[in-house]
Order: structure tokens, then sequence, then C-alpha cells
């Protein structure tokens, strides 16, 4: 089965698209909250293709080491690094206010929600 993955991913990466299937999925909502009325209470829970899961790692990793390869990633970005969460993006940004104020600098910040990103 693995050399059959492979070569599905091959074709999948020199062609630069995915297979119809593979993009395809049962999309379920899944309540959460207490009020059902409410459409923040539910969360989206997602059935996609087994193979395309079953290469979604292969492909993320050929990705990282592409980005790394050709240093595509700001070294501050915490979204897709391996080791990196929502909790060492806060402590970066503290840790870069904190050095502001030891300076004297100006800080201009724009508040903004990271755990969104991490969900």
């Amino acid at each position: 089965m693995i050399l059959y993955l492979a070569r599905l991913q091959d074709i999948t990466m020199n062609n630069g698209t995915l297979p119809r299937d593979w993009k395809r999925a049962t999309m379920v909502p899944i309540h959460k909250g207490v009020n059902r009325s409410l459409v923040m209470n539910y969360i989206v829970v997602s059935s996609n293709s087994v193979v395309c899961r079953q290469l979604e790692p292969v492909i993320a990793s050929y990705l990282r080491q592409v980005w790394n390869k050709n240093d595509l990633l700001y070294e501050g970005q915490h979204g897709f690094g391996p080791g990196f969460s929502c909790e060492s993006q806060v402590i970066t940004v503290c840790q870069d206010i904190a050095d502001c104020l030891d300076n004297g600098d100006w800080i201009y910040a724009i508040i903004v929600d990271f755990s969104k990103a991490f969900d």
C-alpha cells in the first residue's frame, strides 16, 4: 500500500492539484453548548478521504522542508512550525512588549486573538 500512496503523492505533487475525491468531505455539526439555536454552540467535524488523511502529514512535511530550505517563513511565525503553539506566540509577543518598555520605545499594537489561528 505504501508504494501506491507514494506514487499518488508523486502524481499529486507533480501536477500541483489534488484529485477531486480527495477534496470532498462530509461535514457534520456537533452541538457543544446549551442553546441549540445559536450557531456558535456547534463545532463542525469533517470526514474526508482516508487516502488524503494518510498523505496529509507526508505533504505537510514536504512543504515544511521547502519552506525551511527556501527560508519562506518569518522566524516569528508560530502557526506552522513543530514545537510552536499559541502559548509560544503569546510569550514571544509579551517578551517583545517587555523589551520595548525596558528600552523606552514606543509600542504600536493591534490586539489579535491568537487562539483562533491554532484551532
